[in-house]
């Protein structure tokens, strides 16, 4: 409760499902890219690394500018420096949680990935991550959901009608593509935090180009301009996160409580 008077707009979960605004697809991709931002510094930046344990959009608290700050540090754990630890049960909200996790009782980094895809996809769909609501035969996990479109075909049936235009179609095509490889069933084959958070910031800067005057120019003339400047990814460690915010206060904590 002590942060919640500088997030005037609640949480992402409040922004995209309850309060009815008109989110725009730039600022749904700021904050899918600070989010990002946040969740690399903990595995790849902080000492020693963290894995936050229970992301999703509950968790992220969105204030006046919509900048993001990750928030409930209750199922969080420092990354295991032995690669045979487990868990000794599986926490983390129905909907986010990875596979494999579930699984293996182990927790990695991957499993922050897992989840953060499933953010992703609320921000394109506008859906929620389990709709109990769902009629019989529908499809109650958005995650599930959204690989059967996306394997069919199907993805324009799914995305959020407000951000769908001439000009976006191509960035919200790669933004699933990312959320796609965020949510394979092998931890090895999902990105790292960091490279998605790398590549949300490409897109963000290739929708800002689009949407300025000078814009109209083919995606190919685009990327090319683009890429001049861009870190690569052996400069990607020196990066620091710049807009995004982990927030160490607890705010309440909605999935199950660890004894640890």
């Amino acid at each position: 409760m002590l942060v919640y008077e500088f997030v005037p707009n609640g949480t992402l979960y409040q922004l995209i499902h309850r309060h009815g605004a008109r989110v725009p697809l730039a600022t749904r991709l700021k904050i899918a890219h600070e989010g990002a931002e946040a969740l690399a510094y903990l595995h790849s930046w902080a000492s020693p690394p963290i894995i936050h344990g229970d992301v999703k959009s509950p968790n992220m608290l969105i204030d006046d500018g919509h900048t993001v700050k990750v928030s409930d540090f209750g199922a969080s754990m420092l990354a295991p420096t032995d690669e045979a630890q487990f868990v000794t049960f599986v926490q983390g909200t129905c909907g986010y949680l990875d596979p494999e996790y579930m699984q293996t009782c182990k927790l990695t980094d991957k499993s922050d990935v897992y989840s953060f895809g499933v953010v992703l996809l609320e921000l394109l769909t506008r859906r929620k991550a389990l709709n109990l609501q769902a009629a019989e035969g529908e499809e109650k996990n958005l995650s599930s959901h959204f690989l059967l479109a996306a394997s069919a075909s199907k993805l324009d049936e799914m995305v959020d009608a407000q951000i769908v235009n001439e000009q976006s179609i191509e960035v919200i095509e790669q933004v699933a593509e990312i959320a796609k490889q965020c949510l394979e069933m092998a931890s090895e084959r999902r990105p790292y935090m960091r490279e998605v958070a790398e590549e949300l910031g490409r897109l963000r800067k290739l929708l800002l180009a689009q949407q300025h005057p000078w814009g109209q120019r083919s995606s190919q003339e685009m990327e090319a301009l683009l890429a001049v400047g861009s870190p690569t990814p052996s400069t990607c460690s020196e990066i620091e996160p710049s807009n995004a915010y982990v927030s160490l206060d607890d705010s309440a904590y909605l999935g199950v409580q660890s004894p640890r």
